[in-house]
């Protein structure tokens, strides 16, 4: 299916996937060049284009067998702005240790042009109930 008629869910299932390959060249192409993004191995925001790069750049060399799987999926549009709401499982080792994460994730996506580019990535997991 081309980029322009993929649906912003489906776009989440691609960005998911590159993250999944640690294809951060690809990933970056994705984004705004004012993308902002928040997750629990950051614990803090990343804001630009160029940050949020450096920052997955980092990844590559700590994080390995990433697997994501999106579920509770919700897209909504309003003209040029586009958000998907969903529920990411995902596993990953970092620094030898595995880890598994349930966070509910909002993608936010803006039209540029006659393509959708996403604008905020945030997602950080709920601690579990003791």
């Amino acid at each position: 299916m081309p980029e322009q008629t993929a649906s912003l869910e489906q776009r989440v299932g691609r960005l998911l996937a590159l993250l999944d390959a640690m294809d951060v060249d690809s990933l970056i192409t994705m984004v705004t060049d004012d993308v902002q993004s928040v997750d629990e191995i950051s614990r803090g925001w990343s804001r630009g284009r160029a940050a949020v790069e450096s920052y997955l750049s980092q990844l590559e060399g700590s994080v390995s067998d990433v697997h994501s799987r999106m579920s509770d999926a919700h897209e909504a549009v309003w003209g040029d702005v586009g958000l998907v709401t969903f529920v990411l499982a995902q596993t990953y080792t970092i620094d030898g240790l595995q880890q598994t994460i349930s966070a509910p994730t909002s993608i936010l996506f803006r039209r540029e042009q006659a393509d959708w580019k996403i604008a905020l990535i945030h997602t950080v997991p709920i601690p579990e109930a003791a």
